[in-house]
């Protein structure tokens, strides 16, 4: 990669650092927001999927109206839009300001993604783009890692709302480095809505939209509560529960490292048997949580393979559109993260109705139900993939 190329790769991997730390450091401060608030713990919890469910609705329509607009100032406008979202949730003194704040940080963070997505594809060579999608998508990972353990802890020490004067902060440097190195010539692509409209409702986009929603889900029924969880179930003191949160995003490095070597050959066909893995981990916890080190081992393997999807299901969007939409390839490049806020958006709703009528720790194997529909899934796109290009042989 030339000099110009690295520097954009490594401001795109701060931006997603940065939404990372914004968006998931709610999930380690749900306990100090209910308290605070005076709400209930699944109320604040409602938090996480209120954000999911505006990202997943606000992304693909606002990547598509902005679609036709040049780079470089409209990603400088949504960090902006970002920053102010972020602001407005360290001021907030009331459930319904705050959950206004997250639903434009929400939007803005979907539309950002997508289009942190689409320029790496733009600005660097076809061999080069694997290696620097899964490089952008380490940003959320290293989030999970320094980010939400950073935030939780500042959060707890200084109150919520410190958590967010700090990703507020992230946001201003983000914002500088992103007008230094974001090429000022990527202009946008014109694609009819009909087009657009296409390319969501397809049948092999919906169906490979619903695996990254699942598998995602299936995590976020546990790690939307992981803070009660550890407090309540594993018996976890309180003054180590940002630990835990660092081992999590520690793990979930390799996560990521996997994902990369599962996306450079046929990764479809390998989701298949990590999702049965994923379903059996989580199960695991239900049995392991009586004691804190079987309990932590359990938590570190779901963080193991919590983003083993991203990189082949982003790849694999882009692939279906090239083969079917190829002037929808922006709006292609928001579904997996799209995909991932509906799975958070699932998991965390349905954790809430778990920990609302029934024991928490019943999270853990309604979790590995889902992780088994996202394999059941995977199997089925993998048989249509070999069934196409059976057909394409054949007709050749």
């Amino acid at each position: 990669m030339t000099r110009q190329q690295m520097l954009l790769t490594m401001n795109l991997f701060l931006l997603t650092f940065v939404l990372g730390t914004s968006e998931f450091v709610i999930v380690g401060l749900l306990t100090e927001v209910s308290s605070d608030l005076n709400i209930t713990i699944s109320t604040a919890g409602a938090l996480v999927s209120v954000f999911a469910i505006s990202f997943a609705i606000g992304t693909p329509i606002f990547t598509a109206i902005f679609s036709r607009f040049s780079k470089y100032p409209l990603m400088l406008a949504l960090i902006g839009v970002f920053i102010v979202g972020n602001l407005i949730t360290a001021v907030s003194s009331s459930y319904e300001l705050l959950l206004f704040s997250r639903i434009i940080t929400a939007v803005a963070t979907g539309v950002l993604i997508s289009l942190a997505m689409a320029v790496a594809s733009e600005a660097v060579s076809s061999e080069r783009r694997g290696t620097v999608i899964s490089i952008i998508f380490a940003g959320f990972t290293i989030a999970s890692v320094i980010g939400v353990p950073l935030g939780t802890y500042i959060g707890q020490w200084g109150g919520w709302h410190m958590a967010f004067w700090f990703t507020s902060l992230l946001g201003i440097a983000s914002l500088i480095a992103s007008s230094a190195s974001i090429p000022k010539g990527l202009k946008g692509s014109k694609s009819s809505l009909k087009k657009q409209i296409g390319l969501l409702t397809h049948s092999r986009i919906i169906i490979a939209f619903l695996i990254p929603a699942l598998s995602i889900g299936a995590t976020y029924t546990v790690y939307t509560y992981l803070t009660p969880l550890l407090q309540k179930v594993i018996s976890v003191p309180d003054q180590y529960i940002s630990l835990v949160f660092l081992l999590y995003g520690v793990v979930s490095v390799f996560s990521t490292l996997i994902g990369g070597k599962l996306a450079a050959s046929n990764g479809i066909a390998k989701l298949r048997y990590v999702f049965l893995v994923q379903a059996a981990i989580l199960i695991s916890l239900y049995f392991s949580s009586n004691s804190i080190v079987g309990g932590l081992i359990s938590i570190s393997l779901i963080a193991l393979v919590v983003y083993t999807i991203n990189s082949t299901m982003q790849l694999y969007f882009l692939d279906l559109a090239d083969q079917h939409f190829p002037s929808a390839k922006d709006l292609a490049s928001s579904l997996t993260p799209v995909s991932v806020n509906v799975g958070i958006a699932i998991g965390s709703s349905l954790g809430g109705v778990v920990t609302t009528s029934m024991e928490l720790i019943d999270v853990s194997w309604i979790g590995g139900i889902i992780a088994i529909a996202a394999s059941i899934l995977t199997f089925v796109s993998y048989n249509l993939d070999k069934k196409t290009l059976v057909d394409s042989r054949l007709s050749a």
